[in-house]
């Protein structure tokens, strides 16, 4: 998130919330998910207003989740879709795809992916409509309950991002397409922390009604700080928030937002982040460029065993 003035800062999460974080899982796998920039991941197969939001899930990383989790013809949801990439992922690996967007302009782009993925052969189908998925349970199909697979999700992390960066001449540098759409009130990044937890509660305990039994929630987060010295593990908080609905949490991934080559690190930061962590080192912080996601996977319990002799 980009620093932001003090009028601006979100409130840290409520005490309630920071008592509740889980004991962190061991991490069990790290996802090789930025060996190519995010744009040739893009090229070619989303279209060019995808650019516009300004946080976009790694395709690749989508793609992982998609192949590890499901299986050809299953269903997969993401309540927050933003420009499409799990669902464009899911369709293109012969999945069908169902997303919830609550900005209409995402929404169109995500719709415009899909139909770029359903001409380029991809088998699976994809849906996408206009939404708050804090009301999945009203805003679909009472017939969609128990047929979920995976879903597979990232939340916003704030109301600005990092964004694009464009040399204008005469005016230096300046940010492009970092602020979440129009400022639909009701969308979780104009939030603060805990009212972003507890619209996260409700958005998983709607999915919780659509997985099936066994189905498996995915989501992507990153520690998130309000300032350059103050970190918030807004993973932690979420994890939390989703096995108070029910969901058990069975694994901890990292995926990698920078390359591995010869056993070296080699970062893909934006141009803003490396500017912020080189401010925050001459200030004294030892703020480090952020290499990875986590990546948190909970599962729905499976259904009861059938008592003998029923």
């Amino acid at each position: 998130m980009a620093d932001l003035s003090p009028e601006q800062l979100p409130e840290p999460l409520p005490q309630h919330v920071a008592d509740q974080l889980p004991d962190q899982l061991p991490v069990s796998s790290v996802w090789l998910t930025c060996q190519r920039p995010a744009r040739y991941q893009r090229r070619g197969r989303y279209v060019e207003q995808t650019t516009h939001h300004p946080a976009k899930m790694l395709p690749d990383l989508a793609a992982h989740a998609v192949r590890v989790y499901t299986a050809p013809g299953d269903l997969v949801l993401d309540p927050m879709c933003g420009a499409g990439t799990t669902l464009v992922e899911a369709v293109r690996a012969g999945r069908d795809a169902l997303g919830v967007e609550i900005e209409p302009a995402f929404t169109a782009t995500a719709q415009a992916n899909l139909e770029l993925a359903a001409g380029h052969g991809a088998t699976g189908r994809g849906r996408v409509r206009t939404g708050d998925a804090r009301t999945l349970p009203r805003l679909l199909p009472a017939s969609l309950r128990g047929q979920v697979s995976l879903v597979l999700t990232s939340p916003p992390y704030g109301r600005r991002t990092h964004g694009i960066a464009k040399a204008v001449p005469g005016a230096g540098l300046r940010k492009l397409h970092h602020n979440y759409g129009s400022g639909e009130p009701r969308n979780l990044a104009y939030a603060g922390w805990g009212s972003l937890v507890e619209g996260w509660r409700q958005i998983v305990a709607g999915c919780a009604e659509l997985l099936r039994p066994g189905g498996t929630f995915v989501f992507t987060c990153r520690p998130v700080r309000r300032t350059r010295d103050d970190l918030i593990d807004l993973p932690g908080a979420l994890c939390a928030a989703a096995a108070s609905v029910g969901l058990q949490p069975v694994e901890r991934c990292v995926a990698l937002l920078a390359a591995v080559r010869g056993g070296r690190i080699i970062h893909r930061s934006a141009m803003f982040a490396l500017l912020a962590a080189r401010r925050a080192r001459l200030d004294g912080i030892p703020a480090a460029l952020i290499a990875h996601e986590d990546v948190y996977v909970l599962r729905k319990p499976p259904a009861p065993a059938p008592a003998a002799g029923s």
